[in-house]
């Protein structure tokens, strides 16, 4: 495990991620930052899962990564217990569950990402079979089919190409004939030169040619500047009418909306304003000047060459190392990384991360909603100007959507067509260049050969004869095609007319099968409150068997005559409490009698008690005093004069 783990973080840290983990800090993420991490890998894999999970339901998130794994092919383990908690660790962030998938992911990021682009193209639409009855759509679906064959065909092919590389012979191989393919050009302008020489006032041809080849040039550009001006034009029209919508607009709210419900707005405008002008402004001009002043130190200092790119590579490598190893540091003796102040300017960092955020939400979805409310104010305006109708809604929308979609399909097809058949232009455009080279060998040869023999002229009459039978061919060929388009003209309508009717056809059943949908979305709704319901009263109907049963087997004990089974009996059982209760109650009663009797007497004895102690400490004070007055000294008269001894 602890080997899985160091790879996976080896791994992250490289490009492209570049997450900086170490072992310690990506085994004490969250089960959401866990979650995160894999659906980044996920999203470098297939660019369609780059979603923020915060924002996406956990039910979501997990069937999102299960349809993916899936189509990678990741095989968990085999039964559905195993894979019920492979789904359930999955949606909780289970660190079991997801440190093998992100092995498993990190070890084949090229092979799967070429899984996840051929997975596009080569998952199988699946189309019932009551609707592979209609022609329409059983064609459409062959026609799926063999694309999607032709595909996998192309694409082996291109792996081929991509893994087989040019080499020099073949190379130096293309060269020499594109050399050769020069150097018959410039004999062919040399060639045409010298026919152009013998006719007459060839040089006022010359001249007439290049004044026809600048007035191309010149209309050519006017024709650009006439787009421009259009362009102009429709951009000015444009901005005319985003100016008319954004006054009318303003001018019903002004007649349609109160007072009160102005000033809120304006006060809402008001503060958004005042946080982008005071907070967000500022924040973004000091960013750009500090990236401007680093730029400015990056430019003033001397060019940098490889060997100080691998020297600053390695000291920030180093300065990673140590950083981690502080980090590992702190946290092996249980130190907290930051204190408690930095939780609280994280959390302040966040919410200023997320309100900076969400102002640019507001601001993206203000642009956006002008942007939209332009475009369909311009859409109406063109849809009045093309037919003069309102857009459709309700099945008349389902209808025109359905045409569409058909319309798209047949685009499609028709596109496709249209590349191959620009690439077998292409093909074939090369070909003739080559085949009309070689003509004109074989005629300079073959002219030579006839001014030998002294035929000349003899081919040139015989091409006169074959472009005039080919003439004929091509005037027949265009008789016949215009018979087939007579024909095909006819059956274009029919097709229209039965296009027609598979649409409100489709449309209908289309409108059926959603109420379809409702009723069974009802039904079964109804059918989960029944089946609560039924488990509900399974659960009291077992309650109540037990109760029974709890009571049955307590009047059997109690009508036994077995004196030892009557005892087990709870109403013997109680019975018994019950007078031992009783019996405690009587003899506290008794005790509280004598308590009260008593109570008297004995206050006024602890009273006399307490006198008597009052009299003997009297007693004792009168002593004391009395024995420091006798110990006070005798006087001793001599001499006339007083000594006091002590």
């Amino acid at each position: 495990m602890s080997d899985q783990i160091k790879f996976i973080v080896d791994s992250l840290n490289k490009e492209p991620f570049r997450k900086n983990y170490n072992l310690i800090t990506f085994d004490s993420l969250e089960p959401m930052q866990l979650l995160q991490v894999l659906s980044d890998v996920l999203a470098e894999i297939d660019p369609k899962q780059l979603v923020d999970i915060r924002e996406e339901m956990p039910e979501q998130t997990a069937k999102r990564m299960l349809n993916l794994l899936g189509i990678l092919k990741y095989k968990a383990s085999g039964n559905a217990t195993d894979m019920s908690t492979f789904r359930q660790g999955l949606v909780i962030g289970s660190k079991p569950v997801i440190y093998p998938v992100l092995h498993w992911l990190l070890q084949r990021p090229n092979e799967l990402k070429k899984r996840a682009y051929l997975a596009r193209f080569l998952i199988k639409l699946e189309v019932p079979t009551e609707f592979l009855q209609d022609e329409t759509v059983a064609d459409t679906n062959k026609q799926y089919e063999e694309l999607m064959e032709t595909f996998k065909t192309l694409h082996k092919e291109y792996e081929q190409l991509k893994t087989s590389g040019y080499s020099t012979a073949e190379i130096r191989k293309d060269i020499s004939a594109m050399e050769e393919e020069k150097d018959q050009l410039i004999k062919r302008v040399e060639h045409l030169k010298k026919r152009v020489e013998t006719a007459q006032n060839h040089q006022w041809m010359i001249k007439i040619a290049w004044q026809l080849r600048v007035e191309k040039e010149r209309e050519e550009y006017l024709a650009q500047q006439k787009q421009e001006q259009k362009n102009q034009l429709f951009h000015a029209v444009q901005r005319l009418q985003r100016v008319q919508n954004q006054l009318k607009g303003m001018r019903q709210t002004a007649a349609d909306a109160k007072p009160e419900s102005l000033m809120k707005r304006l006060e809402a405008e008001i503060k958004f304003n005042l946080y982008m002008v005071t907070e967000k402004f500022p924040k973004e001009i000091e960013n750009k000047k500090k990236e401007l002043h680093f730029l400015q130190k990056v430019v003033s200092e001397p060019a940098m060459g490889h060997s100080d790119l691998l020297e600053l590579e390695s000291k920030i490598n180093e300065v990673n190392t140590e950083v981690n190893q502080l980090i590992e540091k702190k946290v092996m003796r249980n130190e907290p990384i930051e204190g408690k102040l930095s939780l609280y300017r994280q959390q302040a960092s966040i919410i200023s991360h997320k309100k900076e955020a969400k102002a640019e939400e507001l601001q993206e979805a203000k642009e956006k909603l002008a942007s939209l409310e332009r475009e369909a104010s311009v859409k109406r305006n063109q849809t009045r100007e093309f037919d003069g109708t309102e857009v459709l809604k309700g099945d008349e929308f389902k209808q025109y959507v359905n045409k569409l979609r058909s319309k798209s399909t047949v685009f499609k097809k028709k596109r496709q067509i249209i590349a191959e058949l620009k690439a077998e232009f292409g093909l074939l455009q090369r070909t003739e260049e080559l085949l009309k080279q070689r003509h004109e060998n074989i005629q300079r040869q073959l002219e030579t050969m006839e001014e030998k023999r002294g035929v000349s002229g003899y081919s040139y009459t015989q091409e006169e004869l074959e472009r005039v039978s080919a003439l004929k061919s091509e005037v027949d060929e265009m008789k016949g095609r215009t018979l087939d388009d007579m024909s095909e003209m006819e059956l274009t309508q029919e097709y229209d007319e039965k296009k027609s009717q598979y649409d409100s056809c489709a449309a209908g059943l289309e409108s059926n099968r959603s109420k379809l949908e409702q009723e069974v979305r009802r039904l079964r709704e109804e059918c989960l409150q029944e089946e609560s319901r039924y488990h509900y009263t399974n659960c009291m109907i077992k309650n109540l068997e037990v109760q029974l049963r709890r009571a049955t087997d307590e009047m059997k004990a109690y009508i036994s005559s077995d004196q030892q089974e009557k005892r087990k009996a709870i109403r013997e059982q109680y019975t018994k409490n019950i007078a031992e209760q009783e019996n405690l109650g009587k003899k506290l009663r008794e005790k509280q009698k004598v308590v009260r009797e008593s109570h008297g007497p004995n206050m006024k004895q602890a009273k006399m008690w307490r006198d008597l102690e009052q009299l003997m400490e009297c007693k004792k004070l009168c002593f004391l005093k009395q024995q420091s007055q006798t110990s006070i000294g005798q006087v001793i008269q001599e001499g006339g004069e007083d000594r006091l001894i002590l």
